[in-house]
């Protein structure tokens, strides 16, 4: 695979040397589908902060596509030496080639920092040859990947497209799956509880009456209402809860205080309050037709406030909204009783050891098919009335 001669690549160590208009023109290219997560405002709080550079093992390698002095596509992209923070897991595939005597790191990842989240990783403008400028991306990572002897590329979270067009070019196929919610077009929460079994319906009612039995309020906040005080206790109920689940909390302090600054009205911070103080907090962020939640933490525990702050407000705050979905982050089948499905991930990975990537690739092939079959068996049983 070659890339067009017309089109020249070019890999750099930070996102602050590519102008913001450029990046956000390749990440949203006909301005219908906004992804929070892909916008300049957001990598940049990842590199300024310090929170994915070098030092905690996310050196960033974007790979620009220009022709000329014109950007026509970017690849987030960062050399890594460590597994962490990516929710998409190869640290058995790093054991076995070590074992056998390969080094597996460094390795180049193709994603959003910290950011389980689906979107495109192939960031092309809306004013190019998209599928051309594709291909030049593509064969720039393969490239970089000889160039810097590393073992392998991974894009994760990508497209169906992506992901097709990946396997087109040697890259292997990895599916996983999450739990999202669809707002099919419901007007109110009651509304959509009407669409369940008897028994979800009522174990939600439940729930959600329970959490708020100790003189509990919920807060929504959006753009300006957010105030310091409550980035503050929001930031130490993540720092809570960050290292009880992964010893070291992936962002800081001043990640937060850029994306105030830079992203306010894309964050919804739906907080906890009980007798005049902040206990308990998660973050979302908004895109234009889906609410993303990301992060949760406590430091007082309630039954069924997890629920409520996570999953049922985010529920409500999307039928007011008029968002078609809520993406409640990765993992957890107990989100399937509280009516988010089963939903397809998928990611890409080229090995560029033969003997690794032969066994990678069986591995694979039987993966796929036990997410495919799981997802089928989920959703079977999920909360909602069966058709009669």
């Amino acid at each position: 695979m070659t890339t067009p001669t017309d089109i020249t690549l070019e890999a750099v160590s930070s996102v602050r040397q590519i102008a913001a208009a450029d990046w956000d023109a390749c990440a949203n290219p006909d301005g219908s589908v906004y992804n929070p997560f892909l916008s300049y405002a957001f990598f940049a709080a990842l590199e300024d902060s310090g929170s994915a550079t070098a030092r905690t093992g996310w050196l960033a390698r974007h790979l620009i596509a220009r022709r000329g002095e014109h950007i026509l596509g970017i690849v987030p992209c960062y050399l890594k030496n460590h597994s962490q923070g990516e929710y998409v897991f190869d640290h058995n595939w790093a054991d076995a080639f070590m074992r056998a005597g390969g080094a597996y790191y460094p390795k180049l990842q193709v994603s959003v920092p910290f950011t389980p989240v689906t979107g495109p990783r192939l960031l092309v403008r809306a004013d190019t040859d998209q599928d051309r400028t594709r291909e030049a991306l593509i064969a720039g990572m393969i490239g970089l990947c000889n160039q810097l002897k590393v073992s392998s590329v991974h894009v994760t979270f990508a497209t169906q497209g992506e992901w097709d067009m990946l396997a087109e070019h040697g890259f292997l196929q990895r599916t996983d799956q999450q739990y999202h919610w669809r707002n099919e077009n419901y007007a109110t929460f009651d509304d959509f509880l009407a669409t369940l079994a008897s028994r979800h319906r009522k174990a939600i009612k439940r729930e959600r009456r329970d959490a708020l039995a100790n003189g509990i309020s919920i807060h929504i906040l959006n753009g300006s209402e957010i105030t310091e005080d409550a980035w503050d206790a929001f930031y130490d109920f993540y720092m809570e809860t960050g290292s009880r689940k992964w010893g070291r909390p992936y962002l800081n302090r001043a990640f937060y205080t850029q994306i105030a600054e830079t992203m306010a009205d894309d964050i919804v911070l739906i907080m906890a309050k009980r007798e005049g103080r902040w206990i308990a907090g998660a973050i979302n962020f908004k895109g234009s037709d889906t609410l993303f939640g990301r992060h949760w933490g406590a430091i007082e525990h309630h039954p069924f406030l997890h629920f409520e702050v996570c999953y049922y407000q985010a529920i409500d705050y999307a039928i007011r909204h008029g968002l078609k979905f809520v993406e409640a982050g990765a993992q957890g089948e107990h989100k399937i009783a509280r009516g988010y499905l089963p939903q397809m991930t998928r990611s890409a990975h080229y090995i560029a050891d033969p003997s690794l990537r032969r066994a990678v690739r069986d591995y694979l092939v039987h993966e796929r098919d036990y997410v495919e079959q799981a997802g089928r068996e989920l959703t079977e049983a999920g909360p909602f009335r069966k058709a009669t």
